[in-house]
């Protein structure tokens, strides 16, 4: 089999067993849901989720570890986050940090 078709069986197998988690999660009843522990921990992990995307995101290219421009703009939106800066002005900080990083070469 090609590597085209192992990857697509991959694919559609990933997308069948994310199927069946979801339908899962509509069997579960509801009063195991509203337990604190459980929304506490569906919290939790949806956050190291995401902190998980962004710095995969942020600190690599490819199958390498890069520090580049995207490490000092995510610094300063983390920082504009702790200030309460609107979300755009977040965006703008690091988005704008990043273009002058590198312009500057970097």
């Amino acid at each position: 089999m090609s590597t085209f078709a192992m990857t697509w069986w991959a694919i559609l197998a990933a997308s069948a067993v994310c199927f069946a988690l979801k339908l899962a999660g509509h069997l579960v009843p509801d009063h195991w849901l509203s337990q604190p522990r459980v929304a506490r921990t569906a919290a939790l992990v949806t956050v190291a989720l995401l902190a998980a995307l962004v710095g995969v995101q942020t600190m690599t290219a490819g199958h390498q570890l890069v520090v580049d421009a995207r490490l000092p703009a995510l610094a300063v939106a983390a920082g504009a986050l702790a200030l309460r800066a609107p979300f755009v002005v977040v965006v703008l900080a690091a988005a704008a940090t990043a273009a002058v990083l590198r312009a500057l070469g970097m």
